[in-house]
């Protein structure tokens, strides 16, 4: 079981690193004491969570790049080695969703989730893991969701990249464990970031928004998970109850979640519609 119980001295690169969870991680990181590369699209951004860390005397390199590119991950890889040194943790956070019917997505669009939430991962994992195998240490982490556990109506494209997240970090999880390399799972819930905004958060059921929990507090569970050896992370950590139940009673879980999500939404909206009573 790889602990990690201090970050200090050690090198880290973060995707998704100018805004929400990444910015998050790898603000945390370098207030830890790591050398972080920060990858993102967005290179103004970038560079300004790269000068908030610096002008807390933390050190950080942005590495401006698009993770569905796969040319672009290698170009990425070897800035990050050449910059930093061998990579003593990766976090795959980059991605992104939408909330609409499986038909009124566009296939373009579609596919380029897969590349980025997906794919991006893959391509980073598999350039930078054999350095890690071969030094016998190291740790990957890869940001999923609850949504890629259980599937919920309105976000099909999202969920069918989270679920092929998932299923890829579960199987690495085994096989590198005993080549000195921990992999953590991350299946957050509904976190406060530019994800959810104002039109995604008027697609949820009232109930989900009073779920919403901060970057950070997100973060903190995952030093924490990672503190302890864990392989696996859900948070909040009440929403694991719903693996339970989609195991034991499949078709109970599926009208669940109909009732919370697509029933509760329409209701919602009538209620908008009609206006106060």
């Amino acid at each position: 079981m790889a602990r990690l119980t201090s970050c200090k001295g050690l090198t880290a690169l973060v995707t998704g690193a100018s805004s929400g969870i990444g910015r998050a991680l790898a603000l945390r990181l370098a207030r830890d004491g790591a050398r972080v590369g920060l990858v993102a699209r967005r290179a103004a951004e970038l560079g300004a969570v790269a000068a908030e860390i610096r002008g807390h005397g933390g050190d950080a390199i942005p590495i401006p790049g698009d993770v569905s590119d796969r040319s672009a991950t290698e170009r990425i890889s070897v800035e990050a080695l050449e910059q930093l040194g061998p990579v003593d943790l990766l976090f795959n956070n980059a991605g992104y969703g939408g909330h609409r019917p499986f038909l009124e997505w566009d296939l373009d669009d579609l596919e380029r989730m897969m590349r980025v939430n997906y794919l991006g991962s893959v391509y980073l994992t598999r350039l930078l893991l054999p350095r890690m195998v071969e030094r016998r240490r190291g740790w990957v982490v890869f940001v999923a969701s609850v949504a890629g556990r259980i599937g919920t109506p309105g976000e099909s494209a999202y969920a069918a990249t989270k679920f092929a997240v998932v299923g890829l970090a579960e199987a690495l999880s085994v096989e590198v464990e005993d080549a000195g390399v921990h992999v953590l799972t991350v299946c957050p819930g509904i976190v406060r970031t530019p994800f959810f905004g104002p039109d995604g958060l008027a697609r949820l059921p009232p109930v989900a928004r009073r779920g919403i929990v901060e970057p950070e507090a997100l973060v903190d569970a995952i030093f924490d998970a990672l503190s302890r050896g864990k392989h696996e992370l859900t948070f909040p950590r009440s929403l694991a109850v719903g693996y339970v139940a989609k195991a034991i009673a499949p078709e109970f879980t599926r009208r669940q979640v109909k009732r919370v999500t697509i029933d509760a939404v329409a209701r919602e909206r009538d209620r908008r519609r009609d206006g106060p009573k």
